[in-house]
């Protein structure tokens, strides 16, 4: 795991690959819950019967936003940002779905420093994030995600 402890410490990185996450499986558990939670109970996602034998995967897939969610998860597991009063996630942007992330996947995490700027004492970083799917060749997405971090 990367600590970084300031912002003099994370501009050291900049450009280059800051780690990668644990592997997640992503369980049809953790899509029902969240199809609950964000009232999308779309059949491809919760109808595992239909989607094995109608859908175009042969299985429920994970919702596209359900696999952006779990990104503060992962970057938790990839770095250790310290001595921060507070970390805003301030927006996500060039978000691309690669591929769909299928029922019992595992998926991990890649990230990059692609920016970082002081704004007045507050760092604002952007960072490519990359959801590899475990022995598929294309990722469920690339895209940049940004935190604000203010240092104490």
């Amino acid at each position: 795991m990367l600590i970084i402890n300031n912002y003099e410490e994370y501009k050291t990185h900049l450009g280059k690959e800051l780690g990668v996450s644990n592997w997640h499986k992503i369980d049809q558990q953790q899509i029902n819950k969240f199809a609950d939670a964000t009232l999308d109970h779309q059949w491809i996602h919760v109808d595992e019967e239909k989607a094995r034998n109608e859908g175009p995967f042969k299985a429920t897939i994970a919702h596209g936003y359900l696999t952006l969610s779990l990104i503060p998860y992962l970057w938790k597991q990839i770095a250790d940002v310290r001595n921060i009063k507070m970390e805003i996630n301030y927006g996500i942007e060039s978000f691309k779905f690669g591929q769909a992330v299928v029922v019992d996947s595992e998926v991990q995490l890649k990230a990059k420093l692609i920016s970082i700027a002081d704004l007045r004492g507050t760092t604002k970083v952007v960072i490519e994030a990359v959801l590899v799917i475990k022995d598929q060749p294309k990722p469920a997405y690339t895209g940049e995600v940004v935190f604000l971090y203010h240092f104490i």
